[in-house]
């Protein structure tokens, strides 16, 4: 969660699972936990095509929503004549047509009780391949997101495809904390290992921020928004560091070549 990557929630499964056992449960438990935390606003949950059941929505709460919806019951071509009635043409290269909007008359899950929620659709008509090569019959290509955002349907596009970076959250959880091949045959360890890594995760990623929030003590340029949990164990965790108990008082004495020396002992001081 947040734009630095923290996890809030995990959740060790069996391979044979699918994706929804348990989702809803999962979702409302986590909008409790940031409910906990105070934070001002409204947060957004993006969830994928495989979690778009209905009772997911009940349990979203009054948080925003983009939930990936697979149009595999409406005909390309239909859903194309809709998206030229919107006429929000996207500017794109020759032979490419690029249609975004909403829709408003679908129900999620197919269930006419419930009521309906907008959809965002970006519908790509191809008439002229990458090459140049012009198609007898037109490639149509759709992509709706279930959501309550109440902005432009690029807005949304947008915002679903931010979920790039959480997926580099997930490799840094397994390669760099070396979670991706857990060590016991027991599910039940497995888990509580997760959540010691989740803690661990949490703990470094913080550490990271607490860097940048210094950079103008670090001794090298420091002019992005986060840090690779592997970075933050090379440059601080693994930094040689000796702890020495003197008249009463803890104090770091660090070598001659420590170059993020002034850094350590400012978070240091900082939490002391």
């Amino acid at each position: 969660m947040g734009t630095q990557g923290h996890m809030l929630e995990c959740e060790l499964r069996p391979g044979k699972q699918h994706c929804q056992s348990g989702t809803t449960a999962f979702i409302a438990r986590s909008v409790e936990t940031l409910q906990t935390l105070g934070l001002g606003g409204k947060c957004l949950l993006r969830l994928d095509s495989g979690n778009a059941a209905a009772d997911n929505f009940d349990a979203f709460g009054d948080h925003y929503f983009i939930v990936k919806r697979n149009p595999r019951r409406e005909c390309p071509e239909q859903m194309l004549a809709l998206a030229r009635r919107v006429e929000d043409k996207q500017d794109s290269r020759e032979g490419k047509n690029v249609y975004t909007g909403f829709f408003d008359h679908f129900h999620p899950g197919g269930d006419q009780n419930r009521p309906c929620v907008p959809v965002a659709f970006e519908v790509i008509e191809r008439t002229i391949d990458i090459d140049g090569q012009k198609l007898l019959v037109p490639k149509l290509e759709v992509n709706t997101w279930w959501t309550d955002l109440s902005c432009r349907a690029k807005t949304v596009l947008d915002l679903y495809h931010g979920h790039g970076p959480s997926e580099q959250y997930h490799s840094e959880l397994k390669s760099d904390l070396d979670v991706e091949r857990l060590p016991s045959g027991r599910l039940c360890a497995n888990k509580i290992i997760l959540l010691c890594a989740m803690v661990a995760f949490n703990l470094l990623r913080h550490l990271g921020q607490e860097v940048i929030k210094r950079a103008g003590l670090a001794p090298q340029k420091i002019n992005i928004p986060r840090w690779r949990i592997k970075t933050v164990l090379k440059n601080i965790v693994y930094c040689a560091v000796r702890l020495v108990r003197h008249a009463g008082r803890i104090e770091l004495h660090f070598g001659k070549r420590c170059r993020w020396s002034e850094v350590i002992q400012d978070i240091a001081h900082s939490f002391a």
